[in-house]
């Protein structure tokens, strides 16, 4: 819920900036604990490491990448940062969409005034507001192109969220869902999926129909599943849970930038799209985040349900042309068949807590998998 922190370049079309929300974890008890403040006041931590909204929270946000190698370095490079910053100060580093069992009454909140304000503002949905997340910017710098690629990219947004799903686990409890982030963070009233936009006039409009209605203060406050930034010229995907692993978020940043691309491309020739209607898109994204890859996804574009294998395979054959032409196919494709060949990260924290019954071995092997490649 930060600002954009990740800069574009102006000359340069799909460059690429990942964030990422951590949780500040005690080594011992393996609760949530407040330490972002002492965390970000050392000298080690540069300036691409900022507070959010809780103290027990801590935000990365990668420079300009060109490529996925760029991605994969600035990434193992901010979490090695954050990770060795939060051991000089006797805490550790964990990325999950939620915390297994630490309760949202015992947050403290970051004291600035944006943070206070959500806080009065929301009220109960910022108390319970526990939760951290990947948002993933590609540089679209024509503004007109860029509400096309919004349109464009609404029908596969869940099948992201199904793949990053990656938080099972809300106060103590298995919820059932693969994806519990994403149902805390719905209720949210500028939450969600957009519907189609005629053009950037009309996304003007609405942004200012809701600024003079005191619903939002600016477009920032529009908390969309994806939106065009506002400080940026960037299309800003904003649908899933924070991963597990550097591995993992390089695959959503890949998966994420070719399906930009793909529908820029299509934007520009004026190719027929979908659209979807919003009931489809909330029932499908309802079961991304229920289900992950452990049941049938909904194929917005066929109409139908199909196995999560299925549908991924889909997905990966409709961008595979982007892919390939850049270099990446090969790499991206292996990720993502991995992860269904082994679980996204809500499968991986259910196996961890199967071997001990113990949520406190969930925070371990969560804190485990951040780390891993960095220490």
């Amino acid at each position: 819920m930060s600002k954009v922190k990740v800069m574009i370049s102006q000359n340069e079309e799909f460059t690429i900036g990942v964030e990422e929300e951590y949780q500040i974890v005690h080594p011992q008890t393996r609760e949530l604990r407040p330490r972002a403040e002492r965390i970000l006041a050392q000298e080690a931590v540069g300036d691409n490491v900022t507070p959010e909204l809780y103290l027990s929270q801590i935000e990365i946000g990668t420079p300009i990448c060109h490529t996925l190698a760029d991605v994969r370095g600035e990434l193992t490079r901010l979490r090695r940062e954050v990770v060795r910053a939060a051991l000089r100060d006797g805490s550790r580093i964990a990325a999950a969409g939620t915390h297994p069992f630490s309760h949202w009454e015992d947050q403290l909140i970051t004291p600035k005034a944006r943070y206070v304000g959500i806080w009065q503002d929301y009220q109960q949905l910022a108390r319970e507001h526990l939760i951290f997340g990947c948002h993933v910017h590609v540089g679209v710098k024509d503004r007109e192109l860029a509400i096309q690629v919004i349109n464009r990219v609404r029908p596969h947004l869940h099948t992201l969220l199904a793949l990053a799903a990656n938080s099972p686990f809300w106060l103590g409890n298995d919820t059932g869902y693969a994806s519990f982030r994403t149902e805390v963070w719905r209720r949210w009233p500028m939450s969600g999926t957009p519907q189609v936009l005629a053009s950037r006039a009309d996304y003007d409009s609405l942004v200012e129909e809701l600024v003079a209605t005191e619903s939002v203060t600016d477009a920032s406050k529009i908390y969309w599943d994806v939106r065009p930034a506002l400080r940026f010229e960037t299309v800003e995907f904003r649908v899933t849970d924070v991963c597990l692993t550097i591995d993992e978020a390089v695959m959503v940043a890949g998966l994420t930038r070719a399906l930009a691309r793909t529908c820029f491309e299509h934007a520009r020739r004026d190719a027929p799209f979908d659209h979807a209607r919003p009931e489809l898109l909330r029932a499908a994204k309802w079961r991304a985040a229920r289900y992950g890859l452990d049941a049938d996804l909904i194929d917005v574009e066929a109409k139908a349900s199909a196995p999560a294998a299925e549908v991924i395979e889909n997905f990966l054959g409709f961008l595979r042309p982007s892919l390939e032409a850049h270099g990446e196919w090969d790499e991206i494709s292996a990720l993502v068949r991995e992860t269904v060949g082994r679980g996204n990260g809500a499968s991986r924290q259910r196996a961890a807590y199967a071997q001990a019954n113990s949520l406190e071995d969930v925070v371990d092997f969560i804190a485990a998998e951040t780390a891993k490649g960095v220490a």
